[in-house]
């Protein structure tokens, strides 16, 4: 079973909101005990989004599925004192708290170290805990405005538009998991605990290689205008149905372009593939020809063709698609981790439990 490759490892987690939350529930999917830890006032992600029956909001529980979840007062000396007493037994602390509040609060990495000299500490915030913006605030959005991502995304006549998903919420998370992975395995060989310094920002910055990299050598394509942001080349767009659906079309490669050519009998437009960028004309004679069917009507011509078309799906018709069922990911209240594992599909999580401090540091 792949849930218990973490199996005995105690992992605190002192964020909030969605990338901590985010990777600690990674943890936990992979068999790590966690406990997350929260201010008196709770984590405002409690009420984020949307409101369930009992008055949390079901991201909330997502996030923190299988998690203990405890309220201490780190301002307060029982506080500081509890939490001393979970750090001597744990194997992992992530935190998410602007760089220097750890330290004020008595627990910077020199006094974590000393408390247990094998935790692996990850601090993880939004610029990093040096630099010219380590104390400045942000959200998803302002990060990745900062990486220069969002400069390419949008349309050419209204310009950028919101990454959806959180890009750097959530490629941060991953790089959390990465690095604590890789400081847990260090531990293993050489029994050296870790401090980790992960940036949302850097996370998200190093996922924008595609575009980083080409301006590197002169090349800066305008919003929406490059090869795979949806204006440069017609065989990598959105296009709108007549029913005003869309889909989702990418027949890169020549052979899946001819075999969208040969399944709307238009042979003509085989040689036109690959002509110069931004290939305006022939999006526009897409265009034009997308508008004539429905969405339903283009996906029994397109979807058996293999030219990589999709319809682009709302949330709620992803849920009950069969490949979605078949794989067990996806089950309306839970999205499980996203892996199958010597055969086995991922396993359901068991909902959070709130806790008493007494509680935890009694069953420690």
């Amino acid at each position: 079973m792949f849930n218990n490759c973490l199996d005995g490892l105690l992992v605190l987690d002192l964020s909030q909101y969605i990338p901590g939350p985010f990777a600690t529930m990674t943890l936990g999917d992979l068999g790590a005990e966690v406990i997350k830890i929260e201010p008196p006032f709770g984590d405002p992600m409690r009420h984020a989004f949307m409101e369930g029956e009992d008055g949390i909001s079901p991201l909330y529980k997502q996030l923190n599925g299988g998690k203990k979840v405890v309220k201490l007062d780190l301002k307060t000396q029982e506080g500081k004192e509890a939490l001393r007493q979970l750090v001597k037994k744990a194997d992992v602390l992530l935190e998410s708290f602007r760089p220097g509040v750890m330290g004020r609060l008595g627990f910077d990495p020199a006094t974590l170290k000393d408390l247990n000299p094998t935790l692996v500490h990850c601090a993880l915030s939004g610029y990093g805990q040096t630099g010219p913006y380590a104390q400045t605030a942000g959200h998803d959005m302002t990060y990745v405005a900062l990486t220069g991502a969002l400069s390419q995304t949008g349309h050419a006549d209204s310009g950028p538009v919101p990454i959806f998903p959180p890009l750097a919420d959530h490629s941060g998370a991953m790089q959390a998991v990465n690095s604590i992975l890789a400081a847990l395995f260090r531990r293993e060989r050489t029994g050296l605990g870790a401090f980790i310094d992960v940036s949302l920002f850097e996370a998200a910055l190093s996922w924008n290689y595609l575009s980083l990299t080409p301006a590197a050598h002169g090349q800066v394509d305008k919003c929406g205008q490059g090869e795979l942001t949806g204006g440069g080349a017609a065989w990598y767009a959105i296009y709108e149905t007549k029913d005003n659906r869309h889909f989702a079309f990418a027949p890169i490669e020549p052979k899946f372009w001819q075999n969208f050519c040969t399944a709307i009998g238009r042979e003509d437009l085989l040689a036109r593939h690959m002509e110069p960028q931004p290939q305006t004309d022939l999006i526009q004679t897409l265009r034009d020809l997308f508008k004539a069917k429905t969405l339903s009507e283009w996906s029994e011509i397109l979807l058996p063709a293999d030219c990589c078309m999709e319809p682009i799906h709302r949330p709620d018709e992803v849920l009950n698609h069969p490949h979605v069922e078949e794989r067990q990911i996806a089950f309306g209240h839970e999205i499980r981790y996203p892996a199958w594992v010597d055969g086995l599909p991922p396993v359901e999580r068991q909902p959070m439990v709130e806790c008493e401090i007494t509680d935890l540091l009694s069953d420690q």
